[in-house]
């Protein structure tokens, strides 16, 4: 049997905690990070942000999950007073595949629209790699939270 349990890292630069969850690749991942960062939102007080949240790492998890051959997911959510970041992070996937809500899809699709959601619920969104140490994977992340006011 699989266990979720919430295991707090290195904190952030700007004092937030921070969370990991490693989930294999299987049908069930999306729902396990959902309640997962559901639970997560709860906990820090962010309540207001559960519903973009569970859309967006749903959709992030469902990606790697349908268009990756890694075999574990892995979800890090940052949680501060005022944001929350969530990358999730795969070992890649087959040649060619890319990360861009570039191209509007058609409304009467079914799929394919989840990047463009992602990007019109969050402050912030982007794609890279794991770095140096693992170049081959895959990492999308999003920021949901107050926007900062300029004056």
């Amino acid at each position: 049997m699989f266990a979720a349990t919430p295991t707090p890292v290195q904190p952030n630069p700007l004092g937030g905690e921070s969370y990991r969850l490693t989930l294999p690749n299987t049908a069930n991942a999306p729902r396990l990070a959902r309640d997962f960062l559901t639970s997560l939102l709860h906990l820090s007080r962010h309540p207001g942000l559960v519903d973009d949240a569970r859309l967006c790492v749903t959709e992030l998890v469902t990606n790697a999950h349908r268009h990756t051959r890694t075999h574990l997911i892995r979800v890090h959510v940052t949680v501060n007073r005022k944001r929350v970041t969530v990358a999730v992070t795969d070992d890649g996937g087959p040649a060619g595949t890319t990360f861009t809500p570039a191209s509007r899809p058609d409304q009467e699709r079914e799929s394919g629209r989840g990047l463009v959601l992602v990007e019109s619920l969050a402050l912030a969104w982007g794609t890279g790699t794991g770095g140096e140490r693992h170049p081959e994977r895959t990492v999308v992340w999003f920021t949901l939270g107050r926007p900062e006011v300029t004056t």
